[in-house]
């Protein structure tokens, strides 16, 4: 789900596309304005393709380069478009790994043992 083809996402649909728990979703949503959704009457989060960007670079920061939340809202503030691109930038090289490893273990499967 790289594409973000919808107006609106559920927030179980964007933990799963970012591989964090709901929980994780709503304490960054605290820390972090700027990834909040709209909610309706009932209180059902609503995600904007906005604001998973924003909850992606977020991840970026805080799981992948292990900042702690301080340290990435002042990244965020300082230089927004620098952590967006990098975080794309990582995300389009996991895909590419993953496609590549696929590969390798189709040929691994393939070729006889001994060669």
């Amino acid at each position: 789900m790289d594409s973000l083809d919808k107006k609106y996402y559920k927030i179980r649909e964007v933990s799963e596309l970012l591989g964090v728990p709901p929980s994780t979703l709503r304490f960054w949503e605290g820390c972090f304005p700027d990834t909040a959704p709209m909610r309706n009457d009932k209180g059902t989060r609503f995600y904007t393709p906005r604001n998973i960007e924003k909850l992606r670079m977020v991840h970026y920061l805080v799981k992948q380069k292990g900042l702690k939340i301080e340290a990435a809202r002042e990244q965020m503030r300082i230089n927004a478009d620098g952590v967006s691109r990098r975080a794309d930038a990582v995300r389009r090289l996991q895909g590419v790994r993953a496609r590549l490893q696929l590969m390798l273990d189709a040929i691994t499967r393939r070729t006889p043992s001994g060669y």
